[in-house]
């Protein structure tokens, strides 16, 4: 009898142990920080860099609110909320997972790019700093129906080993990795989750290593795989990253009509979070 109730034991904790793999909660240990958007106090709880935002609590994905970002027509910059920034403990990979909804009537901007909408920032630069011509800024977005994650080093041009994300086309470059299918088809919630780990370098050399990955999910399923990215070069051995930024944006003459959208349960951690359980969503949620 003993031996089988330490059998039966053994094999609940190994279910336990599994179930929480599954459902890759981060711990306190990997968190680097959360946001359920519950209230409108974001300035309170270490965000910057933003003066107004917009608490709904009508069909939030879970909790009491979800951020909204709406835009008037013709504009570039959603009205109800502002961008804003958060601050990181410098780290060489990141996750993260966001639910996003978009409009019913979303629709894009009729070019192979924007808009634009979460961004991470190195140390290579200050927490005031924009994303558009920086040492290295990651982009995590839907672009025509597909979640796209990509990489732009625009600051680099003159940096002794050059650019890592491609030559200048216009002024600006870029390396963009997209899923390979449509995945936003619908207003409904869906979780985004990416991760980005930094090349390693050889410094004996002076040479940097094609080891650097990108990963990303759309509702727990893998849609984005690369693991031989350079995302630096020995010019930055120390680099890390250490800023998240928000800020939906659509460029100049991009935005096809008024429309909005939503983003709920933030996590950036360094190890991989997972979408939600069920039982912790709102009730009556799809």
């Amino acid at each position: 009898m003993t031996r089988n109730l330490f059998v039966l034991s053994a094999g609940i904790a190994i279910f336990v142990l599994i179930g929480n793999a599954i459902a890759g909660e981060s711990t306190p240990d990997t968190t680097l920080f959360s946001e359920s958007f519950d209230d409108a106090e974001l300035l309170k709880r270490s965000w910057y860099d933003g003066s107004k935002f917009k608490i709904v609590s009508d069909g939030a994905y879970a909790g009491k609110g979800c951020i909204e970002y709406r835009w008037k027509d013709k504009a570039r910059k959603p009205h109800t909320s502002s961008g804003v920034r958060h601050p990181l403990k410098a780290t060489g990979e990141l996750y993260i997972r966001y639910y996003l909804r978009l409009s019913a009537d979303w629709d894009w901007s009729g070019r192979s790019y924007h808009p634009h909408l979460t961004h991470f920032l190195t140390t290579e630069n200050g927490k005031w700093h924009g994303p558009a011509r920086s040492h290295l800024t990651l982009y995590i977005e839907p672009v025509n129906g597909k979640l796209r994650l990509g990489a732009t080093d625009m600051q680099n041009v003159n940096m002794p080993h050059g650019l890592t994300q491609g030559p200048l086309r216009g002024g600006y470059n870029g390396k963009l990795y997209d899923s390979k299918k449509v995945v936003f088809n619908d207003g409904k919630w869906h979780c985004i989750e990416a991760q980005f780990k930094l090349n390693t370098l050889d410094m004996q050399n002076d040479k940097a290593n094609r080891d650097g990955v990108i990963r990303g999910w759309f509702d727990g399923k893998l849609v984005i795989e690369h693991t031989d990215i350079v995302f630096r070069t020995t010019d930055f051995p120390k680099m890390k990253w250490n800023q998240f930024l928000m800020t939906p944006y659509f460029g100049p003459g991009l935005l096809p009509h008024a429309q909005a959208l939503w983003i709920d349960e933030l996590v950036v951690a360094t190890k991989r979070i997972g979408p939600l359980p069920q039982k912790k969503r709102s009730a009556g949620e799809n």
